[in-house]
């Protein structure tokens, strides 16, 4: 028997419509639905657990989203024709919908919770990836799932000043704004994006744009949540509680706490201070007792510790490390640190450090992207390593994890617009991040900024980045620029923004409250850009402009275009020619075919190696035209004539008969020219009769007078 089904529509007003249906696919799972937009279809399913495992004081929450090759008609690439590891693009994607899912649950409970997102069919009108939050939420809210506020995400393009919700990757190729939100019915949780250069002012229209729409399938999803049958909501065991113990916890801790924090001290010394109050703590409290409460001491103590350090800034304005809220932490910054990179730059910022390097490339080294969604390549890419010793600790290496991957992509999104469209190179760069307590990639944006100019990359404007928070107790709030690792965890949001000196290029938003109101984030934006502003100034303060040219250690690239028909003898029989030429010169050669012509990249260090190199090409495609002079060398000596090499292109050779020699009758070649002998020909074209190449000495000598015949 064929499952009823359960259908919402959602007009997007422009012609285009979204589908939300639920009760004919994965029906085992707490809540399944199938998201559709044209041809793109996305299922996504909710599952958890019925128990929360003992000791577990958080929510392991789990988004998962895939994109399966078949939905696309394509096979998978390599060896094994079979999905694998996620891509860069569904890492991000699965960020995208977790960072607005996550703060949403209840904060008690903690079963074990999977949300699995699937592109099943996709259509390349449509990206996928600004369906995957209102399908994870559609998921939830048919599910009996403690999870109350329903969700859902967008992407907002603006296109020839207008903004559209949810446009075509054709479109977005057009757009100075490409931000992804994600919110409730009542406030913004998420926002992440690239713009070219746009105002606060524009970041917050296409903000509350994006949020009219997601209201819209918020209830959508209410409407198909009713028309299913709202399930009843499961009963689950939350959190331990003893109010006694809170008591006791913070009578003793929270003076003391407050004490510390309004100080003003370094990282490593304030934690060792909040530690000795907590086992202060601790022994006013028995063995017994703490074995069986012990966890709720911690928690406790936790919760005194953020409420102190909270009010301390409310109340006093002062914060961990003795800054005020608009305070940026003192910076130093050093180029060309490491000597044989191509490019090189040290970013520190109060406890933060940077490290990042460029290197330069053809375009054989371009990221090559292959996915069922997106296919095509990078030559700007940034590559974020954040190792455990930079934070102090040791943990063992298990891979780039999915925070390098997003942090990494919002620094790549901060620089890439900067990079001049003629630019030559690929280019990588990497940021080690060498020391943490606030925003790496911040960091990683300015240390990037500054090792591009130092290598020589002519970038449009520098770079600049900041990290905002916000600590707030529903009426009082305080915006905080250059937040410390502390005070994002403490705090409320995180909120990173970057741009030059006229607009913002990147930003990342995450909200930890229900309900920011719109003028606490336009207080956060002017505030970040007076921040932001002041690290320009020391970055430019560093490096004022990109150097003139690359290092000299550092590859040269030249580009040269041919018509495509002389590819094949520059690549010669096998790659001959082309592998001869590398070799001998140093050099590497790069040739693409662009609308039937060779584009060639020369990269090499030596510009004689370099030169070699453009000869030969202006060699191999030379060509004479007719009745033009050119000067030629005679390289071999025959019977019946001369071997000339046109000296403008070596190696470009052509027969000088003997009868175009000289107007007299020659009888031996030698009579008129020898082994490098250098004079002038005129090009006759090809000879019709033998089809080669015919030039002609004589056609340039003032022909003798005839001698008249005798009676």
């Amino acid at each position: 028997m064929i499952p009823q089904l359960f259908v919402e529509k959602i007009d997007l007003g422009d012609g285009r419509s979204i589908t939300i249906e639920t009760g004919r696919l994965a029906k085992q799972a707490d809540g399944s639905v199938v998201v559709r937009m044209g041809d793109t279809m996305i299922l996504a399913t909710a599952v958890s657990a019925r128990t929360s495992n003992p000791g577990v004081d958080f929510l392991p929450l789990t988004v998962d989203y895939r994109e399966k090759f078949a939905a696309a008609g394509r096979f998978p690439g390599g060896f094994f024709k079979r999905e694998a590891r996620p891509s860069d693009s569904e890492v991000l994607t699965m960020r995208l919908v977790d960072r607005v899912l996550r703060p949403l649950f209840p904060d008690d409970y903690h079963a074990e919770t999977q949300v699995m997102i699937q592109l099943m069919s996709h259509d390349g009108e449509v990206m996928p990836d600004a369906l995957a939050g209102l399908a994870a939420s559609a998921a939830l809210a048919v599910s009996d799932i403690p999870f109350y506020n329903l969700i859902s995400e967008v992407r907002v393009a603006r296109i020839d000043g207008k903004l559209v919700i949810n446009p075509s990757r054709e479109e977005l190729e057009k757009s100075d704004i490409d931000m992804m939100i994600g919110a409730s019915m009542d406030s913004v949780a998420m926002v992440e994006g690239e713009m070219k250069e746009i105002s606060e002012a524009e970041m917050i229209e296409a903000i509350k744009f994006a949020h009219e729409a997601i209201k819209v399938q918020i209830q959508a999803q209410y409407r198909l949540q009713e028309a299913f049958g709202k399930k009843e909501i499961r009963t689950y065991e939350g959190e331990k509680e003893n109010e006694e113990i809170y008591k006791k916890v913070k009578a003793a801790a929270y003076d003391k706490i407050y004490a510390i924090a309004k100080v003003g001290s370094a990282k490593h010394e304030r934690s060792a201070a909040f530690a000795e109050v907590k086992e202060e703590v601790k022994a006013l409290f028995t063995e017994e007792e703490l074995a069986a409460d012990g966890d709720l001491v911690g928690k406790y103590f936790y919760k005194t510790n953020k409420e102190a350090v909270r009010n301390v800034v409310l109340e006093l304005g002062i914060r961990l490390d003795g800054r005020k809220t608009t305070d940026i932490r003192p910076i130093w910054c050093e180029t060309d640190y490491l000597p044989r990179v191509h490019g090189s730059a040290l970013f520190t910022r109060g406890e933060t450090q940077a490290l990042a390097t460029v290197t330069l490339g053809t375009s054989r080294e371009a990221n090559q992207i292959d996915s069922p969604s997106e296919q095509g390549e990078e030559k700007f890419y940034l590559h974020y390593n954040f190792p455990p010793f930079s934070t102090g600790e040791a943990k063992p290496l298990r891979g780039t994890s999915r925070r390098e991957v997003g942090h990494g992509n919002l620094a790549q999104r901060a620089l890439k617009n900067m990079i001049p469209a003629d630019c030559p190179y690929t280019i990588r760069i990497v940021s080690e991040v060498l020391e943490s307590n606030g925003s790496s990639s911040m960091a990683t944006v300015c240390a990037g900024t500054m090792a591009l100019m130092d290598a020589g990359v002519q970038m449009v404007k520098p770079v600049s980045g900041i990290a905002m928070g916000l600590i707030t107790d529903g009426e009082k709030f305080a915006v905080l620029s250059d937040i410390l690792g502390d005070e994002d965890h403490l705090g409320d949001m995180d909120f990173k923004v970057t741009g030059t000196a006229d607009g913002i290029t990147a930003c990342q938003m995450d909200i930890k409250i229900d309900g920011l109101r719109y003028d606490i984030m336009e207080q956060a934006l002017s505030q970040a850009r007076d921040g932001r502003l002041h690290i320009l100034g020391k970055l430019t303060e560093t490096i004022a402009a990109p150097r003139a040219d690359v290092k000299a250690h550092s590859p040269k690239i030249i580009t040269r275009t041919i018509p495509g028909n002389f590819i094949g003898a520059l690549i010669g029989p096998g790659g001959k020619v082309i592998q001869e030429l590398q070799k001998a010169t140093g050099t590497t050669i790069v040739i693409n075919e662009v609308d039937e012509q060779g584009v060639i990249e020369i990269l090499g260090t030596d510009p004689a190696g370099i030169e070699a190199v453009l000869a030969k090409i202006k060699s191999i495609t030379f060509k004479p035209q007719m009745g033009e002079a050119y000067e030629v060398k005679v390289i071999k000596m025959l019977d019946f004539g001369a071997v000339v090499e046109y000296t403008a292109a070596p190696g470009n050779e052509v027969l000088l008969h003997v009868s175009e020699l000289a107007w007299e009758r020659t009888e031996n070649v030698t009579d008129v020219v020898n082994m490098g002998d250098v004079f002038q020909v005129k090009y006759l074209g090809v000879d019709p009769k033998t089809k080669k190449e015919k030039v002609s000495r004589k056609a340039l000598l003032q022909r003798p007078p005839r001698e008249e015949k005798k009676e």
